[in-house]
């Protein structure tokens, strides 16, 4: 087996998968979105879905609620939020330190209310004592407006109040942590009455359907996704919610929204039992939430419920901290047990270079040094095999058309030689799944997006601006396949087709993001070196 040759295949093989898998996902044109932002001002109205505590499924049940014309503002060093008064939601949220653009300003904003297109995060209470249902949501009163977190502080509290008709008294409470992107939603009930109150919170996050930003070299994933006792974790696309409500009844839990880099998701007590849902709104707005459990207040006794909600990156350590499982929106695919390891290693070295270029560049080194003694026993067994050459001729000849007995002959020649004619293959398939695997991490690694590499290189998440890196690999793989010796048996036709295999994978690689692109050509180059090193030793040894 010609090592270059199907390293060649192989890679065109997995390049044709993820084409092929990126065509199956839906193509239908984005809606027209005109860009305003959410102000404290805004009265727009807002379409809020709040679960029917009579239920079953704890499907919400659309009604209209007019905003406040004043949003509460809170601003950290790492989020800066807009609440709305009725009802407690979140309907803004701008990642501070995630700038929409590479050197601009502008934050990334995940949650936002806008002309055509709704993301905001709700939350209410349901159940004989609580105070959202379809019939309307509580409006909360507030201190002020606008909340900062102030230098030397570590938590930031921003409490709401509400008493009900019957003196009941409400606050709801958001907790901001300095450097943390989740948020607790906590609920105070102070029952004033001579009856108990039963209450269950909700929490949901609210889209509008909207295609993914993906392409054929970046399938990335829009949509939203769960977890319960039985299933750590599983996509639940939009055309899955238009098609069925989802009804999953667990203890712990969360759900979350998902797009490329960052997340929004509640994740409720791991203690308690939970209803996990879906629903559809007017065909185009997509609802994902949990309904927690019935909890009693005593007459005269204050009670606290709440969940937390967590917006921003797909940052694994910080995800971890609210769930075992919820890292696990950082998805790697069926590989996931190989990325994990990658990615860790690549974290350990950027603690070290401080640079994710030269990080890429380290674990590259790496894995062609781990495979280093396969590689060399592959190109040994093919300069075995291509000695052989006359001797099976030989075989042929003498057997003609009789297989069984050429395959005899040439089985006892193999052990004869000491050959193994499959040795030229396990290096190959071993680099696959680690390319694979990388993909898929350089793909969904967030600490990527928008880091620089070295030169013209800005961005390592995207593809390179001036195609260099690209056209230099297609240099470097036409200088390994000159390197390889072609098969005096290959076929003319294939043979003309492996001269065109650098250009194919130069187009392929001018979408990839640069920072596959560079792992790709130093591995090549560190390939070239070792080739002439392995060459030269079987040269000692007679082996051509």
């Amino acid at each position: 087996m010609e090592s270059q040759r199907n390293i060649l295949l192989i890679a065109l093989l997995a390049v044709s998968f993820m084409i092929w898998q990126q065509w199956q996902t839906d193509k239908a044109p984005k809606p027209a979105v005109t860009e305003t932002t959410v102000t404290s001002s805004n009265q727009d109205t807002l379409q809020n879905d709040v679960p029917n505590a009579d239920s079953k499924a704890g499907v919400p049940e659309e009604h209209p609620v007019v905003a406040s014309k004043e949003l509460v503002r809170v601003k950290t060093d790492q989020l800066d939020v807009l609440i709305n008064p009725v009802g407690g939601d979140i309907v803004h949220a701008a990642l501070v330190a995630h700038k929409l653009e590479q050197g601009k300003d502008d934050p990334f904003v995940l949650l936002e209310q806008k002309p055509g297109f709704t993301y905001v995060a709700q939350s209410g209470l349901i159940g004989s004592g609580g105070v959202d249902s379809s019939a309307g949501r509580p409006t909360y009163t507030v201190a002020s407006t606008e909340f900062q977190m102030k230098d030397g502080n570590d938590t930031l509290q921003v409490p709401m109040t509400y008493t009900a008709p019957n003196g009941v008294k409400y606050t709801k409470i958001f907790t901001f942590r300095k450097g943390k992107f989740d948020i607790r939603v906590d609920y105070q009930i102070d029952n004033t009455t001579s009856a108990p109150l039963q209450v269950q919170m909700y929490g949901q996050i609210k889209q509008t359907i909207k295609p993914s930003d993906s392409h054929m070299m970046m399938p990335t994933y829009r949509g939203a996704a769960y977890s319960t006792a039985d299933t750590r974790y599983e996509k639940y696309k939009f055309d899955e919610i238009t098609e069925k409500d989802l009804h999953k009844e667990t203890q712990g839990g969360w759900v979350a929204m998902l797009q490329h880099y960052f997340v929004s998701a509640w994740v409720p007590p791991a203690d308690q039992s939970n209803l996990i849902y879906s629903s559809v709104s007017n065909g185009t707005m997509a609802n994902i939430g949990f309904r927690g459990q019935a909890d009693t207040v005593a007459p005269g006794k204050t009670a606290t419920v709440g969940a937390d909600f967590y917006v921003g990156p797909k940052d694994q350590a910080a995800l971890s901290e609210l769930s075992d499982t919820l890292n696990l929106v950082v998805d790697y695919g069926v590989l996931w047990w190989l990325a994990v390891p990658i990615y860790k290693l690549m974290m350990f070295f950027h603690s070290f270079v401080g640079n994710w270029g030269l990080a890429i560049i380290l674990i590259t080194f790496t894995v062609r040094g781990i495979l280093f003694p396969l590689t060399r026993a592959q190109y040994t067994s093919m300069a075995k095999m291509r000695n052989l050459q006359p001797k099976i001729q030989e075989l042929k000849d003498r057997f003609g058309d009789d297989r069984q007995k050429m395959g005899q002959a040439m089985m006892e020649m193999y052990k004869k030689e000491k050959v193994n004619p499959m040795g030229g293959c396990l290096p190959i398939m071993l680099q696959m799944p680690i390319f694979l695997a990388l993909y898929w991490v350089l793909l969904e690694s967030v600490e990527l997006r928008h880091a620089p590499f070295m030169l013209w290189i800005h961005d390592l998440s995207v593809q390179d601006p001036y195609y260099v890196l690209p056209i230099l690999n297609g240099v470097s793989m036409f200088i390994m396949q000159k390197l390889q010796p072609m098969s005096p048996t290959m076929d003319p036709m294939q043979a003309k087709m492996m001269q065109y295999m650098p250009v194919v994978f130069t187009v392929f690689f001018l979408w990839f993001p640069s920072g596959l692109v560079l792992y790709w050509l130093m591995g090549n180059i560190v390939a070239i070196i070792q080739q002439k090193i392995i060459y030269a030793g079987l040269e000692k040894k007679g082996l051509k």
